[in-house]
């Protein structure tokens, strides 16, 4: 994970006055993405104004990727890159370092975005959470950001961008309002629930729901033994729930904590696993809602079975 300042270093004066001074009226711009959620939210501005090149191929895993040479020649390729910046795609911008190129734009997603603390045991100092893409409300601020950003480096196609970015806002913005008038007055005070790490706090925090307990010590990294039993003990005392874990990732150990306690298992999508597709974020955002619907359904009868 990594603090703002250090993307901002990347992003030097003399790349931003290269494509200041440059035309791309004449041609499309190829803009990189590093994450899938990227692609979608870059897709959904631009739609065939511009090129979207993914600097690494479908199927990596985020959580440990590793520069490789292929990275660097399609990175050449790129006018501008869209990164998520505080974490997640930090082989990115090892990748933009050694590139050395002055004329590149760096497009910082999460700039105006209010970030979470990163959760867990093994969590640095001022570390925050770069699961910015699992949130409604931030999700929403991105897309504005790179259709501001886009529309200075092609001011032709601004207008085109800037629309397409409040429609692409919308679907999101109405996916929200449902999900809350399906809860209605649902009661779910007391909710309390455990997550494999805390790459759902984006998303819960939109529904009133707070992480009681974080398992993992780090992002990516599995608990040893007794941090395991600490967390089983800390599940049982303090009546966690439920526990969210993600959908594309093997987590041994939620079997043993399920079995241990009890606990109600649900899953989410981080979005960052499979093909680059234009309605991936939609189509996973909206399971996702629906998930934690059904989860806080379920403690809300829960509750209301134990108060019988």
């Amino acid at each position: 994970m990594m603090k703002r300042s250090f993307l901002r270093r990347i992003i030097t004066a003399s790349a931003l006055l290269a494509v200041a001074t440059s035309s791309f009226a004449a041609d499309k711009l190829n803009i990189g993405i590093t994450l899938q959620p990227y692609y979608s939210y870059v897709k959904a501005v631009v739609d065939d104004k511009a090129e979207i090149l993914p600097l690494v191929d479908a199927g990596f895993n985020p959580h440990n990727y590793l520069p490789q040479p292929n990275d660097l020649k399609r990175l050449k390729q790129m006018d501008v890159i869209v990164v998520n910046g505080i974490g997640h795609d930090d082989f990115a911008l090892k990748v933009i370092q050694a590139s050395q190129r002055d004329d590149l734009v760096v497009i910082e997603a999460n700039k105006e975005v209010p970030l979470l603390p990163a959760m867990g045991q093994s969590v640095g100092k001022g570390a925050v959470n770069p699961h910015t893409f699992v949130g409604l409300s931030t999700t929403i601020q991105k897309v504005y950001t790179i259709a501001s950003e886009l529309s200075k480096l092609d001011p032709e196609n601004a207008a085109f961008y800037r629309k397409n970015a409040r429609s692409y806002a919308k679907t999101f913005r109405l996916l929200k309002r449902d999900a809350m008038l399906s809860l209605g007055q649902l009661d779910t005070a007391g909710m309390k629930v455990a997550t494999t790490h805390n790459a759902y706090g984006y998303i819960l925090q939109e529904f009133g729901v707070d992480v009681a307990a974080v398992i993992e010590p780090a992002h990516g990294v599995e608990p040893s033994a007794s941090q395991l039993q600490e967390t089983i003990e800390k599940i049982r005392q303090s009546g966690i729930d439920v526990l969210f874990y993600e959908l594309n990732m093997p987590n041994r150990f939620v079997d043993t904590i399920e079995e241990a306690t009890g606990v109600q298992l649900y899953r989410f999508s981080h979005m960052t696993h499979g093909e680059y597709e234009a309605n991936k974020v939609e189509v996973e955002m909206r399971e996702n809602v629906a998930t934690l619907i059904e989860a806080m359904k379920f403690v809300a009868s829960k509750h209301e079975q134990e108060k019988a």
